[in-house]
């Protein structure tokens, strides 16, 4: 295989990686907005309360997050 070959070979498999490395980044923002807007929802949600229902539902939803990262017992 000839320097021209190799040289153009590698310069397919860095514009892949590259390309690959953008739709990766771009998923993960495309998510992260996802979850930026249902934590915003959340929390105006929350804010609407009075504090002792604010209280309550903080509660419950740290108890719930607590429960699922338990390790389940089999």
């Amino acid at each position: 295989m000839g320097k021209g070959i190799k040289a153009l070979v590698g310069v397919a498999v860095v514009a892949g990686i590259a390309v690959g490395g953008y739709y990766v980044v771009r998923l993960v923002l495309d998510k992260k907005s996802v979850v930026d807007e249902a934590v915003a929802s959340v929390q105006s949600q929350l804010d609407e309360l009075d504090p002792v229902s604010r209280a309550a539902a903080v509660a419950k939803l740290t108890a719930d997050e607590a429960k699922s990262l338990r390790p389940t017992k089999a």
